[in-house]
């Protein structure tokens, strides 16, 4: 475990980072103790006051406990919210990345995908292999969510919103992906966009075929402005959705692997039958 010289964060800020996506992907076992403040300075090659800081942000996430006079250990139960950044900084580290998201509108993926993209354009990772996909509500057929509050009919001009936001961080993800393969930074890189005929009411993350992340849209009412009028709409708040994560973990009877496993087979099923290329 070392650190990234070029990184602009902190290093207490980098070590919680990489000790952080090694708990979330259960590379220290819940249970398990944490090696020493000692061990963890010399392997990243800071001080122990550094390794004490990134250890207080762990803790103060819930993610380790400290025992007084016997270390530090992973909780028991990680099961909460992830931050998926960390898992896809991860994932660019290997020769060959790829990322399915099914949701609505790519927004959350677009901000925590940028570091990694950044990283491979300022050379500090290398994949050979890039694949970003994108499966979304089709905008241009009716949703029965979000609905207006009044009725629940749908909203056309609701969808057109949507669809303005939908488009720029898709677009933003597809040109970043497209830019790399342009500058041959990646040998082969490409972001594709398709639409299907069902309203998600959830967000689905796969990474690598390895990882999953899942989380519900709650439904919340929210008063937007349409056609010049302020108008009461039931709407999917994805900001507010909780994500838990799963990974393959060698067991293929396993609660987790089983997960990602069908949620790669029904990713893939709404993607090559009633997936849609879209044009931006």
């Amino acid at each position: 475990m070392e650190l990234d010289p070029d990184d602009p964060r902190p290093p207490y800020q980098q070590v919680a980072n990489a000790l952080r996506a090694a708990i979330l992907t259960k590379t220290f076992q819940p249970g398990e103790k944490l090696p020493s403040g000692l061990d963890l300075s010399q392997q990243f090659g800071v001080a122990r006051m550094t390794i004490q800081t990134a250890i207080r942000l762990l803790r103060d996430e819930g993610l380790v406990v400290s025992r007084q006079g016997s270390g530090v250990f992973v909780r028991e139960r990680t099961q909460r919210p992830v931050d998926l950044r960390s898992h896809l900084e991860r994932a660019f580290g290997e020769p060959e990345v790829a990322v399915d998201f099914a949701g609505f509108s790519g927004e959350t993926l677009h901000g925590a995908i940028t570091e990694p993209l950044d990283k491979i354009r300022d050379g500090r990772l290398r994949p050979d292999s890039l694949t970003v996909r994108l499966l979304v509500p089709d905008p241009r057929q009716p949703w029965t969510l979000p609905a207006r509050v009044d009725d629940l009919s749908d909203s056309p001009a609701f969808r057109a919103r949507a669809t303005r936001i939908m488009e720029r961080h898709t677009l933003a993800i597809i040109d970043a992906v497209n830019e790399l393969a342009e500058l041959g930074l990646v040998p082969s890189a490409r972001a594709l966009v398709r639409v299907n005929p069902a309203v998600p009411l959830f967000k689905l993350y796969l990474i690598n075929s390895s990882e999953a992340f899942f989380g519900y849209y709650p439904v919340q009412e929210h008063t937007v402005t349409l056609d010049g009028e302020p108008t009461a709409i039931w709407d999917l708040m994805g900001k507010d959705a909780t994500l838990f994560h799963h990974s393959v973990d060698g067991d293929e009877d396993s609660l987790s692997t089983r997960f990602v496993r069908q949620s790669h087979t029904w990713f893939e099923s709404l993607w090559t039958t009633v997936g849609r290329d879209y044009q931006l």
